[in-house]
């Protein structure tokens, strides 16, 4: 599993047009997210999707996780509670939602939402970054600004936890 992006990392390319300043770290970091997703999972053995390493989450649960952590926080971000479609999403995440999910739609499900996320960043005008907006259903108080820069580090821990994933469950199956 050697890594074979020569390119430098997305922060170090400059800053991405349309992207207010403010929140070009947040824009980079799910940037990079989506190569790192994109380049890891490449192929990544469909067998392997829910295995738990140490009782651990699996390859499917941080993909899924991934795409539903960043559509929530974006939707308190905008202002808005989650909806039952994405409270439904919240219970399911680690489940075989579709029979046979092919490691491939989860991936283009996780990069759609980088998209989104994107286009809302796009979309931000700085001068609401500081704005107070509440998480959860106890609106525990938060801002524009803090809900998108915990979305792109959460974003990384797991990418940087389904790297670890990947790796040991990839690994323990070519030992065996």
């Amino acid at each position: 599993m050697k890594k074979t992006t020569t390119k430098p990392e997305v922060w170090l390319r400059g800053p991405l047009p349309g992207i207010p300043p403010l929140i070009q770290p947040v824009a980079h970091a799910l940037m990079q997210a989506r190569e790192e997703v994109d380049e890891l999972m490449d192929d990544f053995n469909p067998d392997l999707l829910d295995t738990k390493p140490a009782g651990l989450a699996s390859v499917r649960f941080h993909l899924q996780h991934l795409t539903g952590v960043l559509d929530r926080l974006f939707t308190y971000a905008r202002g808005e509670m989650l909806s039952e479609t994405q409270l439904e999403n919240l219970a399911n995440e680690g489940r075989v939602i579709e029979q046979n999910q092919p490691v491939e739609l989860l991936i283009t499900h996780f990069n759609q939402q980088i998209e989104t996320a994107l286009e809302q960043l796009e979309n931000t005008n700085e001068g609401t970054l500081t704005k107070v907006r509440g998480v959860g259903r106890a609106q525990v108080p938060s801002t524009v600004l803090g809900l998108l820069v915990h979305a792109a580090e959460h974003t990384m821990r797991h990418v940087g936890q389904l790297l670890v994933t990947v790796r040991v469950v990839t690994e323990n199956s070519e030992s065996e």
